[in-house]
């Protein structure tokens, strides 16, 4: 069974940086497409970025495009994204996402969340 775990999110003033990191228990870590989603309140939960298994391919939503990064430790199964000059539209509950493909279809787990809030 997967369990996600995230961390790292908190209050941070318009322009500046945090760092989510999310560490995967369970098996086959490397074999496990990561992404990150968020949900503001009162919207959807939306992809913001993702990257694939052997972490040579990433995307990104546009709106977050050239500000965060995602990256991923398989030797440590963590997956982390740096967030760089934060907006308040940022603000949202960021949640941690491991699918994997099976021959009988995909899998998704998910995180708890982890609050950001980018305000002044």
């Amino acid at each position: 069974q997967v369990q996600l775990v995230e961390s790292g999110g908190g209050s941070v003033q318009p322009g500046g940086s945090l760092r989510l990191s999310c560490v995967f228990s369970g098996f086959f870590f490397s074999s496990h497409r990561m992404s990150w989603y968020r949900q503001a309140p009162g919207k959807e939960r939306e992809l913001v970025a993702r990257i694939s298994s052997g972490g040579a391919s990433t995307n990104y939503a546009d709106s977050v495009k050239g500000r965060f990064t995602i990256s991923r430790d398989n030797a440590k199964k963590m997956v982390y994204l740096q967030m760089n000059s934060l907006k308040p539209e940022d603000t949202a509950v960021y949640y941690c996402n491991a699918q994997e493909s099976r021959s009988t279809g995909l899998y998704d787990y998910w995180g708890q969340g982890t609050q950001v809030t980018v305000s002044s």
